[in-house]
């Protein structure tokens, strides 16, 4: 494992410069930048487990841990911080309704072993098989349906409190374009701050639940159900996560590399591994999945500190902070207003970034068979489709991800054997130079 080495005189990065991976500033401004991380991570990461009614402490716990995992594993070479996946949050909504908490934990796990299997096999065989399994138009269907399915969910918080959610929504979209840099980057926190005073001023919230909770204390921790009937139903809704996490965890170290060190892509399998192995630690005892945090890509590039060192830092702060119950407590007062007005924009923004895939390769979707790839995966998702064969039910997230894998290679396929132009002819030509004239 590597060590690090001080960075010039450890107090200051001259223009241009970055600290690498491997090395630090000084201890004081490597605490201090390690707990702006765990603050960058705050806002997002303890949605999550409200959301989806986990308990907000332990599954801060298992980001704190599973962050130092990811560093071990990787061999202190890349930066990154695990927080809270919301790519999760719908299979573990319908998880929970139907067959409990522990199924749900159970699907966790089971996403958290596919991923560590993934990652062993890009460690080996690279990234190219999964390009050619998932290519654009699939792999945007399939992100963009997991954020898109969960609407009807926002709308049921929203619809408790509907002014609270007006102005929870819009603070989000105002902070997102009135501040730049961080504050830019944190709007969703800062909005979920601004509907939560709107909700007090209005009497929505009970603090009873923080008034009894103690200031010290473990987080609470429940066991995966492994083994009842309905665990085995409510899996195979889980799986198609695997691909977000897969993505974003690649764009993750791309993004560390560019800024660092080529070299960095080499640890593309370790990562995918680690973030695999976190999420089912994390599964295992109650906490929810995880993966590598933009908001915390966002605090490295302002302030071109790569190293590590801030990340142990950043981790450790999360277990101090998830031994206090009393913080859980504050955080579930959070009310059904507040919670509606953030998830309407919140759950767009999801499905936004696979549509952002699509525009990013330059999708074609004057052929046919990408046209139905994405128009029906969509379509299943938004409606929330399900089938099912007695107790085994299939829902809408899994049904989108294998319609859309299922039409883009078969349908391909027929198209290419009939030569009849239906087939995905690749990306859109560039009409010309960017902010030039077309030639």
């Amino acid at each position: 494992m590597a060590l690090w080495k001080l960075h010039g005189n450890g107090r200051t990065v001259a223009p241009g410069a970055v600290v690498a991976p491997d090395e630090r500033m000084n201890w004081g401004a490597t605490v201090a930048i390690g707990i702006q991380h765990v603050i960058a991570m705050f806002g997002a990461t303890f949605l999550v487990p409200v959301l989806t009614g986990f308990p907000v402490s332990t599954t801060l716990f298992f980001s704190g841990v599973g962050t130092l995992l990811f560093l071990v594993v990787t061999r202190n070479k890349l930066p990154s911080y695990l927080g809270s996946s919301f790519a999760f949050i719908a299979p573990i909504t319908a998880a929970t309704a139907t067959a409990g908490t522990g199924s749900a934990l159970a699907g966790i796990v089971a996403v958290g072993l596919l991923l560590a299997a993934v990652g062993v096999i890009v460690q080996f065989a690279g990234l190219g098989w999964v390009d050619r399994l998932m290519p654009p138009v699939v792999a945007g269907a399939i992100v963009a349906l997991i954020g898109f399915n969960l609407a009807p969910v926002a709308w049921t918080s929203f619809r408790e409190a509907p002014l609270t959610g007006t102005i929870t929504l819009a603070a989000v979209i105002l902070f997102s374009v009135l501040f730049r840099g961080f504050l830019g980057r944190i709007s969703i926190f800062l909005g979920v701050i601004v509907g939560y005073i709107a909700a007090l001023i209005q009497n929505e919230i009970d603090f009873t639940p923080v008034a009894d909770a103690a200031w010290i204390g473990f987080p609470a921790f429940q066991l995966a159900d492994v083994t009842s009937p309905q665990t085995w139903s409510v899996i195979a809704m889980f799986l198609p996560v695997v691909l977000v996490l897969v993505a974003e965890n690649v764009g993750h170290v791309r993004g560390v590399a560019t800024m660092t060190d080529a070299s960095v892509n080499r640890s593309t399998g370790r990562a995918l591994i680690a973030d695999g192995a976190a999420t089912t630690l994390a599964g295992l005892f109650g906490g929810s999945g995880t993966t590598t945090y933009g908001e915390n890509i966002g605090v490295m590039a302002a302030t071109r500190v790569y190293s590590t060192a801030v990340y142990w830092v950043a981790g450790a702060a999360a277990i101090v902070l998830s031994l206090s119950p009393k913080i859980g407590a504050v955080f579930n007062t959070i009310p059904p207003g507040v919670l509606g007005g953030v998830t309407t924009a919140l759950y767009g923004l999801i499905g936004i970034i696979g549509i952002k895939i699509w525009v990013d390769n330059r999708v074609d979707f004057s052929r046919p068979v990408n046209q139905y790839t994405g128009a029906v995966a969509l379509v299943l998702a938004i409606a929330g489709f399900t089938m099912q064969w007695g107790d085994f039910q299939l829902g809408a997230i899994v049904l989108g991800s294998v319609a859309a894998l299922v039409i883009y290679h078969l349908g391909n396929a027929i198209a290419r054997l009939r030569k009849t132009g239906a087939d995905d002819g690749g990306p859109i030509p560039a009409v010309g130079p960017l902010g030039g004239d077309p030639l």
